[in-house]
């Protein structure tokens, strides 16, 4: 027997092989691959290092994302309506300034307004009385002396009889001094064609700027015939 085995052993040296018969069945089951179930098992489970298995990693992460883009969302609309709030406040400051602004100047047209009704003279009484005395009334402002009146007298009872409504129909010409057209006479006032005042300021002013006094239209008149 001892030569059988010497020889069998002698054999397997020669040849090189030598077998070795397992153990256990645990020590075979540790060093085959894990399975497929195994590692799907595994991976819901922390690893040998304590972190977070794969899918679960993956799902705290899109919480986490889910979490920034409500938080973001959130924000923007808080900034949004802070936006809005300020936007609102300045109009209404503005509005409350325009609106300053326009009383200050209605205030201030008041006052000066007041002002200038205080400081103007009340305007003067409308002359009355005949064309003449009329005519008499208004020769001091142009500075003239009462000795005129009796030119001025003569000059226009020969134009128009000192008639507000005298016309010439070969001329055209109109109203107390004869104005040639009688709408030059608009100058003095709107009313030039009904009211004596009117006409004979313009007559005085025209008077005055040709001829100087009424004496001097006169004699133009005595000597020409006109004006």
């Amino acid at each position: 027997m001892a030569v059988t085995g010497s020889t069998v052993l002698t054999a397997a040296a020669a040849s090189g092989v030598v077998a070795f018969w397992p153990a256990t069945a645990a020590s075979q089951s540790a060093a085959s691959p894990p399975t497929a179930a195994t590692q799907v098992a595994n991976s819901a489970k922390l690893d040998g290092a304590g972190t977070l298995a794969p899918q679960v990693q993956t799902s705290k992460v899109m919480s986490a994302l889910r979490q920034d883009q409500s938080n973001a969302l959130v924000a923007q609309l808080a900034a949004a309506r802070q936006a809005a709030r300020r936007k609102r406040e300045a109009a209404r400051r503005a509005a409350a300034e325009l609106a300053a602004d326009q009383a200050a100047q209605e205030q201030a047209q008041q006052q000066q307004q007041q002002q200038q009704s205080q400081a103007a003279p009340p305007p003067a009484p409308a002359p009355s009385g005949s064309a003449q005395q009329i005519a008499m009334g208004m020769l001091g402002s142009y500075g003239w002396s009462s000795s005129q009146f009796s030119c001025l007298d003569s000059l226009w009872n020969q134009e128009s009889g000192w008639n507000v409504y005298a016309t010439n129909t070969t001329s055209g010409a109109y109203g107390i001094p004869q104005a040639l057209p009688g709408s030059k006479m608009a100058s003095a006032g709107a009313d030039w064609q009904t009211d004596a005042a009117t006409q004979i300021r313009w007559g005085l002013s025209y008077i005055k700027s040709l001829y100087g006094s009424p004496c001097g239209a006169w004699g133009h008149e005595e000597a020409d015939g006109w004006y």
